[in-house]
């Protein structure tokens, strides 16, 4: 037998092992397919005509969000706009080239944003503080103002069901409140409107999917590297209930999605004495929709979980 016909084991390995990922590749495709269109289909996330603007920011959730939503776009009932925009915040080292040139290849239309925010929250934030609550806050206004005046209706995040459940817990331990990130979010003046296509998607799956399409991830040096926040600690937590209580997390995302306001104890959203619901303290949230104004925060010592 010809020596060009004997496959070597290093050979037939590395073809099984291609094999294997593009397997799991189309299978974790398919399922954040699934979630991200159920999730815009429970909660009315995109209509026809809509121009959606996904915010790119370098990381895996972003990068999935987008990657599944032009996946999505060429099969959807209706017809939408998609443009990508990333805000490059002037931080030290930031890779320029990187999201021009991944767009480039996608032929989308895409704007670059430079802002240097940096700068202002290394003067603002004292040395070991956390940095966080300032930088959103300045990064949402840069770009709700941008989606303004480009004509953009529904502003996509790439916040996923972790991230959901982690600014739950975040907010009852820190903040006394029993309140997430909701997958829509109208702005008061009604100048925008912000969509978590990816609210339904867990986390491993995300990072799975990011690995095997190789996104060309940017990490962020101003807070990612910031190994004390308290989002953190939940993460932490969460990974550890994950492995040691299979479905757990699960069954506490189902928890969020099915509220019983009468079995709770707040006046305000349900009246005890008459037996009915009320409003709430600012509207009551109906199919995940909540309004929302931005809140004044002086202490960013800790991180601000109602402004991510």
């Amino acid at each position: 037998m010809s020596k060009a016909m004997i496959a070597s084991p290093e050979t037939t390995q590395g073809s099984e092992l291609e094999r294997r990922q593009k397997l799991e590749l189309n299978k974790l495709q398919k399922r954040l397919r699934r979630e991200m269109g159920q999730a815009i289909a429970d909660f009315s996330m995109i209509e026809a005509g809509d121009k959606v603007m996904c915010c790119l920011s370098g990381g895996k959730d972003s990068y999935a969000m987008l990657d599944i939503l032009l996946n999505l776009q060429k099969s959807a009932p209706v017809s939408f706009e998609l443009i990508a925009v990333n805000l490059d915040q002037k931080q030290p080292g930031f890779p320029e080239e990187v999201l021009p040139g991944y767009l480039e290849t996608l032929g989308i239309e895409y704007h670059i944003i430079e802002k240097d925010t940096y700068s202002i929250v290394k003067e603002k934030v004292p040395e070991g503080k956390t940095t966080c609550g300032l930088c959103s806050r300045l990064r949402r206004g840069i770009l709700y103002n941008f989606a303004e005046e480009h004509g953009v209706t529904k502003i996509a995040l790439g916040h996923h069901r972790d991230d959901l459940l982690e600014t739950l817990f975040l907010n009852m331990f820190y903040g006394g409140k029993l309140k997430s990130m909701p997958p829509v979010l109208h702005s008061d003046d009604g100048r925008n409107t912000v969509i978590r296509p990816l609210a339904y998607a867990r986390e491993k799956d995300i990072a799975r999917y990011a690995a095997l399409r190789e996104f060309p991830i940017i990490p962020c040096n101003l807070c990612g590297s910031q190994e004390n926040l308290q989002r953190q600690v939940i993460k932490d937590m969460f990974q550890t209930w994950d492995k040691q209580h299979p479905g757990r997390l699960e069954t506490m995302f189902r928890a969020m999605c099915n509220v019983e306001p009468s079995h709770l104890a707040d006046n305000d959203l349900y009246d005890f004495r008459e037996n009915k619901r009320l409003g709430g303290k600012r509207q009551a949230v109906v199919q995940g929709v909540e309004a929302c104004e931005p809140a004044e925060a002086t202490d960013y010592g800790r991180l601000d979980v109602l402004n991510i």
